[in-house]
């Protein structure tokens, strides 16, 4: 017998995800959850989604779906109320799949407190948590585990970690931010909002550091010690901005790890273009190196033997880790849905998402849920690369000053 897990937040983002937990073999059954009929209804009239859906696991309410027996929830819904309603259903007794970030919120020092209570809620109620960041399934970061494990790198003494989002590129974030604000719950943000300008409270990217952060440092496999954060203001007038109270508008971090790596982070939402890819990382260690998927080694394994350079350009199938036969082929299903069964076999599976990482992101949940362990992004893990951005940010307020990175 498998799982039940309710997916709320069916926007754009959360569509994505229907599908895949519908068809993951250790789900038995599926709820839905929005506010809007409207999305509900598409999904619930869907024959693929009917396979695993009850007439009555239908919901408009984020209480409704903490009061059913559905086992595990998946929260899609706007940044701003991730973690309290991440709290709620743990409360009520419901594993939790968070989409990223923990929380989004003007003030760091509330994020910090929700990070604090999500990890004690976990801890009290014994429900897993799990945070859906997608670089820490990208396949560089996948690659990079290995090789990590494998002591290749030998010792990680710097690496790069970097998430290049201009406001008007083509994930447009005045058009993200214009829809996020248009719903009831959005509007109440905003003015939400007005409030913290008025206290002088103001944000930044490293607010949201998830994506530079994740997959990088679960290669280096330390936690973060001190850092410090420098800002840029925006200089004409952007009413962005200004509308979602930026005090920046591009951060940059220097992160001391407890290992000893200096790690250089970047969060820019206001940039003419990027290098290399817009969400990446590199990582420069004393045997091995990895940089824009070329994997460096130099078999200086018994210094002062002689060493030779060896470059090698990896593709991304090459560096991702295979799934479960028997999840792959439900997951074929799922995305090639308009092919007969007996023409998948010859279709090659290519992962979905945020460069392949959702069907990884879902199949890690169910698992651990179902075998109850520890996922791989816990909620310690969660809280810890939220307080990496936060005080980058108060660092970047003080013009640079050295602080603690909090752990828990």
């Amino acid at each position: 017998m498998g799982i039940s897990v309710g997916i709320v937040g069916l926007g754009q983002f959360g569509s994505a995800f229907v599908p895949l937990f519908k068809a993951h073999p250790l789900v038995d059954r599926i709820a839905l959850c929005d506010m809007e009929p409207d999305r509900v209804k598409r999904f619930a009239e869907d024959p693929f989604i009917k396979e695993k859906l009850r007439e009555n696991d239908l919901y408009y309410s984020f209480d409704d779906i903490c009061k059913s027996d559905i086992d595990a929830i998946a929260i899609i819904t706007q940044p701003w109320l991730h973690a309290p309603q991440a709290v709620k259903a743990m409360e009520n007794g419901k594993h939790v799949y968070s989409a990223v970030p923990v929380i989004y919120l003007p003030d760091g020092d509330e994020i910090l407190e929700w990070c604090d209570k999500l990890v004690k809620t976990s801890e009290k109620t014994g429900m897993v948590y799990m945070l859906g960041e997608t670089s820490y399934y990208h396949p560089e970061s996948m690659f990079c585990r290995r090789k990590a494990k494998e002591g290749k790198f030998g010792n990680i003494f710097y690496a790069e970690g970097e998430y290049f989002h201009d406001v008007d590129s083509v994930c447009n974030l005045r058009v993200v931010n214009k829809k996020r604000t248009s719903t009831k719950s959005g509007r109440e943000y905003l003015e939400i909002l007005k409030k913290y300008a008025e206290r002088g409270i103001k944000t930044g990217p490293m607010h949201y550091p998830t994506h530079s952060v994740g997959g990088l440092f679960s290669v280096i496999g330390s936690r973060a010690e001190k850092v410090i954060g420098y800002g840029y203001k925006n200089q004409n007038n952007d009413p962005f901005f200004k509308t979602y109270n930026y005090e920046f508008s591009n951060e940059v971090a220097l992160v001391k790890m407890e290992s000893g790596t200096v790690v250089r982070i970047i969060e820019f939402r206001e940039v003419a273009g990027s290098i290399a890819d817009s969400e990446t990382f590199r990582i420069f260690g004393t045997k091995g190196s990895y940089a824009e998927k070329r994997w460096m080694y130099n078999g200086r394994d018994n210094p002062p033997a002689p060493h030779i350079l060896k470059t090698i350009i990896l593709t991304d199938e090459q560096m991702r880790d295979p799934l479960p036969e028997e999840v792959l082929k439900e997951f074929k299903k799922a995305i090639y849905r308009d092919k007969k069964e007996e023409d998948l076999q010859n279709i090659d599976f290519v992962p979905t998402g945020h460069k392949g990482s959702h069907p990884y992101l879902v199949h890690e949940f169910v698992s651990a849920v179902y075998k109850e362990r520890k996922p791989a992004i816990d909620v310690r893990t969660a809280a810890h690369w939220m307080a990496v951005g936060v005080m980058a940010h108060k660092s970047a307020l003080k013009d640079g000053e050295m602080l603690k990175i909090p752990h828990w």
